[in-house]
């Protein structure tokens, strides 16, 4: 947080003079903070996969899962940039992009969900 305050402060102060390097310092600041969220990622998916083997889900639903939230991540990232950069349209297509990509993975959990509440309900069961 305290890098992105820094960086905000500093982008405040040139963006008049320079838009170009504002726009870049951004990225920047955004590659660098992302580098520094990288080990508390990983400690989130070995959480998740050790809970996966706990519950017995498939590691291809969790890769999946994790697919999803990178996306969404990514997504918003880029989107922010396009917005910080004046192109309001541009990110909103970014972000349609990224919802679209995230239905699109959420489709085979969907269905094995939908599969597992099937075999629960009883026989003779009609939707």
């Amino acid at each position: 947080m305290g890098i992105c305050l820094a960086s905000t402060m500093f982008i405040l102060l040139i963006r008049e003079k320079t838009p170009v390097f504002a726009v870049l310092l951004t990225v920047a600041t955004g590659v660098l903070v992302l580098l520094q969220l990288m080990e508390p990622v990983r400690i989130v998916a070995e959480f998740m996969m050790n809970l996966s083997k706990q519950v017995d889900l498939q590691a291809v639903y969790l890769d999946q899962i994790l697919k999803i939230i990178g996306i969404a991540y990514l997504a918003e990232f880029a989107a922010q940039i396009a917005q910080d950069a004046g192109q309001g349209a541009m990110a909103k297509k970014i972000e349609l992009t990224g919802k679209l990509s995230i239905l699109l993975l959420a489709l085979p959990i969907l269905s094995y969900l939908i599969e597992t509440v099937l075999t629960l309900l009883p026989t003779g069961f009609a939707l």
